[in-house]
C-alpha cells in the first residue's frame, strides 16, 4: 500500500467524512483513478479475507451475493413461478505471482468441518462455485451441485479419518479440502466463466491436468 492511499484510509478512519471529501476533491482525476486502482488491488489480493473474490465469483455466476457472514455466499430465485431459492457456496483461489509455489488446482476447502455441517450441506445442496485468480485477475468460474457423489465422498472420507466414531463436541476437522479431481466427473459440472487469453498467459500457475481440462473445454466450443 502506497503512502497516499494509506493517508486516505487513515483520514476516513479517524477524521470526519467532510475532511475526506475535501481531500479527494483536491486531487486530479488521474490521481483518483490511481488511488481506486491501488485500493482494489490491495483488497482483492488480501490473504486474510476472500470477501471480494467471493463477491465477484458469486456475481459472475448470476447469484445475488450474501453480505452477511452467516449462511451461504449467494442466492437466486430459480423461476418467478416456482419461487424456489438456489444457494451457492463460493471457493475462490488466488495466486500471487512470484510469492509462492502454490498452483491453481480447481480446489478449495471447508474450515472447521463436521458431520453435522456435511449433513446440512447435503440437505441444502448449494451449488459450489469454484474460481481461480492470479494477482486478483479472474480466470475461471466452475459450478456443480454439492451432492455430487465424488465430491461428497471426498469430504466424508476426511471426516471419517478425523472422527471415526462421529462428531465430538467442541472439535472440528480444521480443513476439509478438495481439488478438481474430486468433482471432474460430476454430471452437473458447468464452466460459467473462462478467459482463454489469461488462462494461457498464466499457464505456469496451473496444475497441468486442470489446465488441460479448461483448454479442451474452450477448444470444443469452436
Amino acid at each position: 500500500m502506497n503512502n497516499e492511499l494509506y493517508e486516505v484510509i487513515k483520514i476516513y478512519s479517524i477524521n470526519s467524512h467532510k475532511e475526506l471529501s475535501n481531500l479527494l476533491l483536491g486531487k486530479s482525476k488521474d490521481k483518483l483513478i490511481a488511488l481506486l486502482n491501488d485500493l482494489i488491488t490491495v483488497y482483492i489480493n488480501d490473504k486474510n479475507s476472500s470477501l471480494l473474490r467471493e463477491y465477484i465469483t458469486v456475481s459472475i455466476a448470476g447469484y445475488i451475493p450474501n453480505v452477511s457472514k452467516i449462511g451461504y455466499n449467494g442466492f437466486r430465485q430459480e423461476t418467478e413461478l416456482s419461487g424456489k431459492i438456489n444457494s451457492c457456496e463460493a471457493k475462490p483461489q488466488n495466486i500471487i505471482s512470484g510469492e509462492n509455489k502454490r498452483k491453481l488446482n480447481g480446489g478449495g476447502n471447508f474450515t472447521d468441518y463436521t458431520f453435522a455441517r456435511l449433513k446440512k450441506n447435503l440437505k441444502d445442496n448449494p451449488n459450489m462455485l469454484i474460481s481461480g485468480f492470479v494477482d486478483g485477475e479472474l480466470l475461471y468460474v466452475l459450478e456443480f451441485p454439492f451432492k455430487c457423489k465424488y465430491f461428497k465422498d471426498r469430504l466424508k472420507e476426511q471426516l471419517l479419518k478425523r472422527f471415526p466414531d462421529g462428531d465430538k463436541k467442541g472439535e472440528f476437522l480444521r480443513s476439509a479440502n478438495f481439488t478438481f479431481e474430486h468433482y471432474k466427473k460430476c454430471s452437473g459440472l458447468k464452466i460459467i466463466f473462462l478467459s482463454k487469453t489469461n488462462l494461457i498467459k498464466n499457464k505456469q500457475y496451473f496444475v497441468n491436468k486442470f489446465y488441460e481440462f479448461l483448454i479442451d473445454y474452450e477448444n470444443k466450443k469452436k
